[in-house]
C-alpha cells in the first residue's frame, strides 16, 4: 500500500533537518559561555559605593572628596542586582580606606574596593615649643589648613578641643595637635574637699566630701561623705561632684 503524501514528504524532508539540528548543536558546543566579570559589574558597584560614601562622610570635618578604585579585571563576580556596602571591622572613612560590598542576590559574595577619602580642612598646629603639662592657650596653637586624610583622625579641628588642655609629651613647632595626646585638667584632685550634688526624682540635696582620686570635667571620681560612706559621682570644675539616682 503505497504511503500517504505526507509522511513521503516528511521522509524527503528529514535527512536536511537532522544536518541542521546537528550543525546547530555543534555550534553551541563549541561557543564559549561570556562569564560576568568585574568589569561588567564596576558601574553599578561603583553607584552603590558613591551613594554609600557620600551618606557616611557628610558630618566630617572639612570639605569632602573621594575617589573610588577598581576591581581587578580578573576577578569573575556573578550577577548581582542588590549591593549593599558596608565599612570593615576596625575601619574608617579617613585618608586610604577599604570599602567592603556584600551581593544581596540573586548571587552571594563579598568583595573589598580600595578607596580614597580626602578631607581639606582646618586644624591645629603647636605655635611654639611645647613642654609636656604646660596648659594651652590661645596663642599657643596656630590654625593651618590641609588634607585632614593624611593625618590622624584625632587631630584637632576646634580650638576648643585644645585650650586648657596640657600636652602629654613635649612638642615642637608647627606639630599637629592631636586631641588623644593632650590632657583636661583636674576638675576635682585627690584629696581636695568637694561639694556633692546629689539628684533624684524629685528631691536635690547637697552635702560635703573629700575626693579619693583625680579626675577631669565629665570623669568618674570617688568620694568619701562626711559618714566615711564611698559615693561614686562625676566631676565637673569648681570642685563640684554630681550624683544622679
Amino acid at each position: 500500500m503505497p504511503a500517504a503524501p505526507h509522511l513521503a514528504r516528511w521522509r524527503h524532508m528529514l535527512p536536511a533537518l537532522l544536518a541542521t539540528f546537528a550543525t546547530t548543536l555543534a555550534h553551541a558546543q563549541t561557543t564559549p559561555q561570556t562569564a560576568p566579570n568585574s568589569q561588567s559589574t564596576q558601574p553599578a558597584l561603583t553607584s552603590a559605593i558613591d551613594d554609600y560614601l557620600r551618606a557616611q562622610t557628610r558630618g566630617l570635618p572639612g570639605k569632602v572628596s573621594y575617589r573610588i578604585g577598581s576591581l581587578d579585571p580578573r576577578i569573575q563576580l556573578a550577577a548581582c542586582s542588590a549591593f549593599e556596602p558596608f565599612l570593615p571591622a576596625g575601619g574608617r572613612l579617613w585618608g586610604k580606606a577599604t570599602v567592603g560590598v556584600r551581593c544581596l542576590g540573586p548571587a552571594s559574595w563579598v568583595v573589598y574596593v580600595p578607596v580614597d577619602v580626602n578631607i581639606s580642612g582646618s586644624y591645629f598646629v603647636s605655635a611654639r615649643p611645647l613642654a609636656a603639662g604646660q596648659p594651652l592657650s590661645a596663642s599657643d596653637i596656630v590654625e593651618r589648613q590641609g588634607d585632614l586624610g593624611g593625618m590622624p583622625a584625632t587631630v584637632v579641628t576646634d580650638a576648643a578641643q585644645a585650650i586648657g588642655k596640657t600636652p602629654r609629651s613635649g612638642l615642637g613647632a608647627g606639630q599637629p595637635l592631636r586631641s588623644d595626646l593632650l590632657l583636661a585638667p583636674w576638675a576635682v584632685q585627690q584629696g581636695q574637699n568637694v561639694k556633692l550634688i546629689s539628684r533624684g526624682a524629685g528631691f536635690s540635696a547637697s552635702s560635703d566630701g573629700r575626693a579619693l582620686n583625680n579626675a577631669a570635667d565629665g570623669q568618674v571620681v570617688q568620694v568619701r561623705g562626711a559618714s566615711g560612706q564611698t559615693i561614686t559621682g562625676i566631676a565637673r570644675t569648681g570642685g563640684i561632684v554630681e550624683v544622679n539616682y
